[in-house]
């Protein structure tokens, strides 16, 4: 039995190792692009990741799938780290690399980033005009080369992804929300309340997710500063000329660096475009968001009037049977009191006198009846 009990103990610790060793596997698997949209998976460990980008290790905490952080946009003075959503990201003015790149959701991003990264030369698109003119296709738009800055398309690459994925998300819940809200406006039931409360919590959940990025944006527009630093390959260019002097040139060529680095802001226009641009798109997906919640707001505030219109009719009824069992209290109060066995004179030489004691009584409890509505409909308890 002993036996037994170790046995199991030992299996339970395997299993355990293992699952521990799955996590650590997935939370070191990385892939890593050059310029020319070459890849290569890597495993490594975080040491290795700050000495290749010489970033702090509380800046790679936050893109540690084990810990929980909300999105988050880091500017170093190498590195550009990236938390957005399940989009966890380095990039350099000549590097990107992308965690878990095997995950259904990085995958997307993943490709992009492949087509996207590469440059292509002139050559290259006078080799590829010449086959569609030996083709004869004329109908091929002309194709645009991209020469911004690397770690401007791998961001761009990383918007892109994570304001699509998040607009489709809340596409996803409209198309589950405003049919739950219509159904449960022509029929409340429990089914359909519990229904509306989980999409509402799906939705603040949501809502706060896409703030938290369209934050992150309009923090980097707010800074024209924040944006410049965004430029890596500036600041590299910017930093090489200044180590190879000495003396007086260090002087002259640090203030022709810092004059080429902050001088001109037509440098980073670019890069604020591209930023504003996701920022109006990640806040039209904001505006859906709360159009949902205005319209669950007015559901539920119709919700409301609904239920306190039928609480209405139920106090209406109830105030009706109190009156009604009012007069019928009177009507047999008198049939109790002339019940009893109790000698009348009276009922000796008029017999004829129960008769109007029953209609005399049917009276007083109609009219009181009638009296009790006339006052309630007077106050307005009732409707007209």
């Amino acid at each position: 039995m002993a036996r037994d009990d170790g046995a199991v103990a030992e299996l339970a610790m395997d299993l355990m190792a293992v699952s521990v060793m799955k996590k650590v596997q997935a939370s070191r698997s990385w892939i890593l692009f050059d310029p020319s949209g070459e890849s290569r998976i890597l495993d490594v460990d975080k040491h290795w990741i700050m000495h290749r980008f010489r970033i702090h290790a509380r800046d790679i905490r936050i893109i540690d799938p084990l810990l929980s952080y909300p999105s988050t946009i880091l500017v170093r003075e190498k590195a550009i780290v990236l938390n957005l959503e399940h989009i966890k990201a380095i990039i350099t003015a000549d590097e990107v690399m992308l965690r878990d790149p095997l995950d259904d959701n990085v995958v997307p991003v993943v490709e992009e980033l492949r087509r996207r990264l590469p440059v292509k030369s002139n050559s290259d698109h006078a080799q590829v005009e010449g086959r569609e003119n030996r083709s004869g296709s004329h109908d091929a738009e002309p194709v645009e080369e991209d020469v911004s800055p690397f770690e401007f398309r791998s961001l761009e690459v990383a918007l892109e992804a994570i304001c699509s994925y998040l607009d489709a998300r809340t596409t996803e819940l409209e198309n589950a929300a405003y049919p739950a809200l219509d159904e449960l406006t022509s029929q409340i039931s429990s089914r359909n309340l519990d229904r509306v409360r989980r999409l509402k919590s799906s939705m603040t959940r949501l809502t706060a997710r896409v703030q938290k990025v369209k934050d992150e944006l309009e923090q980097l527009l707010e800074d024209d500063e924040d944006i410049a630093d965004l430029y890596l390959s500036r600041k590299l260019d910017a930093s090489s000329p200044c180590s190879s002097v000495i003396g007086s040139k260090i002087s002259r060529a640090g203030k022709a660096s810092a004059a080429t680095f902050h001088g001109s802001g037509d440098d980073v226009e670019e890069l604020e475009m591209i930023l504003e641009a996701y920022y109006m798109q990640i806040d039209g997906t904001l505006n859906k968001l709360n159009s949902l919640r205005e319209y669950i707001d007015d559901t539920e505030d119709y919700i409301n009037i609904q239920l306190d219109n039928h609480r209405n009719q139920l106090i209406q009824l109830e105030l009706f049977l109190s009156a009604g069992t009012c007069s019928l209290t009177l009507y047999s109060l008198a049939a109790g009191i002339f019940g009893m066995n109790i000698p009348y004179s009276w009922n000796d030489h008029h017999g004829y006198v129960f008769k109007w004691v029953v209609i005399v009584s049917g009276v007083l409890s109609v009219a009181l009846f009638a009296t009790v509505m006339a006052y309630a409909r007077f106050r307005g308890l009732i409707g007209t």
